[in-house]
C-alpha cells in the first residue's frame, strides 16, 4: 500500500507563532522542523505497522518544513515540484493521502496560525465550497480516486477535514483560542498577529495520538474504504480567491477568479496572481 503524506508547520503541536519558528529568520525554526518531523515519523510508523510498503513525505511548507537528517529512513522524501505544482506527485499509484502539520483554512474560527496559502487570503472557493490547503489537496485526489484517510493538526483543521472528507480519521495537537470575528476586513499584517493564541499537546504526547490515528487510518481503509466519503462537485470549475489589504507590499483587497471547464487539478494550477 503507497501513502502520500503531505506536511505542513504551522499546526503541528510546539509551533507557537510565525516570527519565531516558520522561517529560517525565525529563531526557534530548526527546533520546529525537528518537532514536525518526529510528528512525520510517528505518522510513518503506525502506516508501515498498519501494511504500509511505501510512503512518500511530501513537505508542503514553504521555507521547507522537514529535516531529512531526522526522517525515517524507511520513507521517501519529496521537495519542490515536478512539472505542475498540483498535486504534489500525486497519481494513481497512490492508495492514500494523509496530512500532518495541517492548519485550518482562512477565517477559521478558534484557528492557529490560519492562511490559505498565505496570510492575505481572505477565502478560497470552488464551486462555492469554501477550502483551505487541505481541501485543495484532497479535492485532487478525489479527482484521481484516492483516498483520504487522515488529518492531522489543530482541533480545527479536523473539524474542517471531517466536514469536507466525512470518515477521514483526525488527530488533534492544539486548540486555537480566538474567533474570526471582525477579521475579515483587517490588513495581512494585523491578520497575522490575531491568530497566534493556542492551547498545545506535549510535543511527545502528540506523536503518540498520532502514531495511533495512522494505524487507525490505515486499517480502516483496508476493512471499510466505503466509509471515507468526498463531496459531490461537477463541472465546469470557477475558484474565487479573496485578497486582503497588504500594506506591506503596498497591496489593496481584491478577488481573483480562476476557471476550468472539467479539471480540478487544472483549476489549481492557473496561477493564483
Amino acid at each position: 500500500m503507497k501513502i502520500l503524506i503531505m506536511t505542513d508547520m504551522e499546526g503541528c503541536a510546539g509551533i507557537l507563532n510565525f516570527k519565531d519558528w516558520i522561517s529560517p529568520a525565525g529563531r526557534y525554526y530548526e527546533k520546529g522542523k525537528s518537532f514536525l518531523t518526529a510528528e512525520v515519523n510517528a505518522a510513518i510508523d503506525g502506516f508501515f505497522e498498519g501494511g504500509a510498503t511505501e510512503i512518500i513525505v511530501a513537505d508542503g511548507h514553504g521555507y521547507g518544513g522537514i529535516d531529512p537528517e531526522l526522517l525515517d529512513e524507511r520513507a521517501i522524501l519529496s521537495r519542490g515540484n515536478g512539472e505542475k505544482t498540483w498535486p504534489w506527485g500525486l497519481d494513481k499509484t497512490f492508495n492514500a493521502l494523509a496530512f500532518v502539520g495541517q492548519h485550518a483554512k482562512a477565517g477559521t474560527p478558534f484557528s492557529h496560525l490560519t492562511h490559505t496559502q498565505n496570510t492575505n487570503v481572505i477565502d478560497c472557493r470552488i464551486n462555492d465550497l469554501s477550502i483551505g490547503e487541505y481541501g485543495q489537496l484532497a479535492l485532487c485526489a478525489m479527482e484521481l480516486g484516492i483516498t483520504t484517510i487522515l488529518a492531522c493538526g489543530e482541533k480545527a483543521l479536523t473539524k474542517e477535514a471531517e466536514a469536507l472528507t466525512p470518515g477521514v480519521v483526525t488527530v488533534s495537537v492544539k486548540r486555537g483560542l480566538k474567533p474570526d470575528d471582525g477579521y475579515r476586513n483587517c490588513t495581512t499584517e494585523e491578520y497575522e498577529m490575531a491568530k497566534c493564541s493556542a492551547e498545545h499537546l506535549s510535543p511527545v504526547k502528540a506523536r503518540k495520538l498520532i502514531r495511533a490515528g495512522a494505524v487507525k487510518a490505515i486499517n480502516k481503509l483496508k476493512k471499510s474504504p466505503s466509509s471515507f466519503k468526498y463531496p459531490k462537485l461537477s463541472p465546469p470549475y470557477r475558484m474565487v480567491i479573496e485578497f486582503r489589504e497588504y500594506v506591506g507590499r503596498n497591496q489593496q483587497a481584491y478577488t481573483k477568479i480562476n476557471e476550468h471547464p472539467d479539471n480540478i487539478i487544472g483549476l489549481m494550477n492557473i496561477p493564483w496572481k
